[in-house]
């Protein structure tokens, strides 16, 4: 009999063992829910004070108008608080920029290259001088355009040409164009 008491003790001892673990394995899975639950909640409005304020996202893209740009002319507008230049060139000045043989260019690009396919005669640029930052002249009626009939700074000196390349000076790279694409015929957005 001494047998049969021994195998009862053993099994209800197994069966309190498994009942033990199975306990502290429900409050091990209850402590990491509760703190990945805690974790999110304190994660969240963090990752949420980090996107863009409405007035930011506002100023992320700047739609402009060419229809009334006549060729030759340009105009000026603003792109995330900096000066954009927006001209239409000539057929004129279309020949003459893609005359210019790029091995005498210090930042080589064709105007093809600086312009929407289709659309080779808007030019968009930057207004802003990369040598030091001026905003170079010769978007407006009656201001210098430099030696190359495009845009001149003239805090240093810089020359660029009708497709905004660097000619002369010291600025190292041609006028940015920044990220632009046609929405209809005569709105481009920018950014």
């Amino acid at each position: 009999m001494a047998d049969a008491s021994d195998t009862a003790t053993a099994t209800g001892g197994a069966d309190t063992h498994e009942e033990g673990a199975r306990r502290r394995d429900f409050i091990h899975i209850a402590a990491v829910s509760f703190a990945g639950i805690g974790a999110t909640a304190a994660v969240l409005p963090m990752i949420g004070q980090m996107a863009p304020s409405a007035d930011v996202l506002a100023e992320s893209t700047t739609d402009v108008d060419v229809s009334a740009i006549e060729p030759g002319q340009s105009i000026k507008a603003v792109f995330r608080k900096q000066p954009l230049f927006v001209k239409r060139l000539t057929p004129e000045e279309i020949a003459e920029a893609n005359q210019v043989d790029l091995s005498d260019l210090r930042d080589p690009q064709t105007l093809a290259e600086r312009t929407a396919e289709g659309n080779e005669d808007i030019l968009v640029t930057m207004g802003v001088c990369t040598h030091l930052g001026c905003v170079p002249l010769g978007a407006a009626e009656g201001e210098n355009k430099g030696e190359f009939d495009g845009y001149f700074c003239p805090c240093h000196g810089s020359h660029y040409d009708t497709a905004g390349r660097i000619r002369k000076g010291p600025a190292p790279t041609n006028l940015e164009v920044p990220e632009f694409a046609f929405t209809s015929e005569t709105v481009i957005r920018v950014g």
